[in-house]
């Protein structure tokens, strides 16, 4: 045997030796993960520091470590009855169809394991040669790293912060072209917090319809409102445009953990069945995995037990840290929200560095930070928005405060020193 052979019970000394290789596509893509970043910003960060201080984490989308946001003892008493009865039950859609001027069937409804798989099973029915999908900025990258590993080109229109981050419209029609096959909005907003009138909806609907393209809505965060604007389904818009809608139990319930999605077609006109986009998705369903049958059992269960009395307090509790966050981010100079939140867990703020010293951009201030104050947030570079911020505010209120009081110390400390004028 040659020298680093395998019958010297060593391995090749190169990786060219091999083979098989990583997926290069594969290796770029936690750039593109929430996950990935926060992973980054965690890196250089104590458990807890010197005076016992915790850990504040102000940049993550799960609230459910906390108490004032625990799920309800109905949600947790379906899972255990499903389990207890060995039966296997379907989704119902009346629940989707609550909102909407039409009734949706079960064959409207397709299952997914969170609602992470139903974007990626969307992305994985779009990809053909040549394809590019619209998506917002700031937005979800997960989206772009689905389609960039579908082989999928991603393109971006802005959201407008003077506009309580409204779609900007004439930027979706100049970014499509024959290729652009569907655009993305995400409603309530992760990360923006704004929650869309219905004649804005009227006119994102009008555009896709011009266009030819269709609308997938991500609602995950549907009905988490707690401002002047109530939460309004895009699928109202399905006989005016085909609409792909994308939800799951995990923000309304608060049981991200259980992974129980879905992908709702709203479309009474049938062009979803006409362009085999139904017949795509059924049979990605057909070779990947379900979600968990218990809990796919719990859900019947699940919907009509839960109390409206669980809901209005979890309600409430977002409203009243959103009012914190909203009123104490005020009080520190270099941080600017432009809006109040309205809505989803999440508000977003713009950096002024020019404030600052010590500090290139976002992601090292949200290092720096994670660093010395132990506060976690995220930088809106992860969001497509470099120099912003995304604030969670969806934690206990007493930590919120503390956490933005960390916030507020650090930004006085890293201020630049202000130049006395000379009279």
């Amino acid at each position: 045997m040659e020298n680093g052979g395998a019958g010297n019970g060593r391995p090749p000394a190169s990786a060219a030796a091999w083979n098989f290789a990583a997926s290069g596509t594969l290796l770029g893509l936690s750039a593109l993960s929430v996950r990935g970043v926060l992973g980054r910003i965690k890196a250089g960060m104590a458990a807890e520091d010197d005076g016992g201080r915790p850990v504040i984490p102000m940049g993550h989308g799960d609230p459910s470590a906390f108490p004032c946001f625990s799920t309800t003892p109905d949600a947790v008493d379906a899972v255990a009855d499903a389990l207890r009865s060995g039966e296997h039950n379907c989704y119902p859609s009346a629940y989707l169809s609550s909102d909407l001027p039409y009734e949706l069937s079960a064959d409207d409804v397709y299952l997914t394991i969170g609602c992470s798989q139903a974007i990626e099973i969307i992305c994985s029915v779009l990809a053909r040669p040549g394809a590019n999908i619209l998506c917002p900025r700031p937005g979800y990258l997960f989206y772009e790293a689905r389609a960039i590993f579908n082989g999928m080109e991603v393109r971006y229109f802005d959201l407008l912060p003077e506009s309580g981050w409204e779609v900007d419209l004439d930027g979706v029609q100049a970014l499509a072209d024959k290729n652009t096959v569907a655009m993305v909005i995400v409603n309530p907003g992760n990360p923006c917090g704004n929650v869309y009138t219905y004649e804005h909806l009227a006119k994102v609907a009008e555009i896709a319809k011009k266009l030819g393209i269709f609308v997938i809505t991500d609602e995950v965060y549907a009905h988490l409102t707690f401002g002047q604007n109530k939460f309004v389904p895009m699928g109202v818009f399905g006989s005016v445009v085909p609409v792909l809608t994308l939800g799951s139990i995990s923000k309304r319930w608060v049981v991200p953990g259980w992974r129980l999605g879905w992908i709702v077609t709203n479309d009474p006109n049938g062009v979803f069945q006409m362009t085999k986009v139904v017949e795509s998705i059924k049979s990605y369903l057909d070779i990947s995995c379900d979600p968990a049958t218990f809990v796919q059992g719990a859900i019947p269960q699940l919907l009509e037990n839960t109390k409206g009395e669980f809901f209005e307090k979890t309600i409430d509790v977002l409203r009243q840290t959103a009012d914190i966050c909203w009123e104490k981010l005020k009080g520190i100079s270099c941080i600017t929200c432009p809006s109040k939140p309205e809505g989803s867990m999440f508000v977003m703020a713009k950096l002024d560095l020019s404030c600052l010293q010590g500090i290139k951009d976002d992601m090292d201030f949200c290092c720096q930070l994670a660093k010395e104050e132990l506060v976690v947030i995220l930088p809106g570079c992860a969001l497509g928005y470099k120099n912003w911020l995304r604030i969670t505010f969806a934690i206990e209120p007493s930590s919120l405060e503390d956490g933005i009081e960390r916030l507020k110390s650090f930004c006085l400390r890293h201020s630049k020193p202000k130049v006395l004028l000379e009279t």
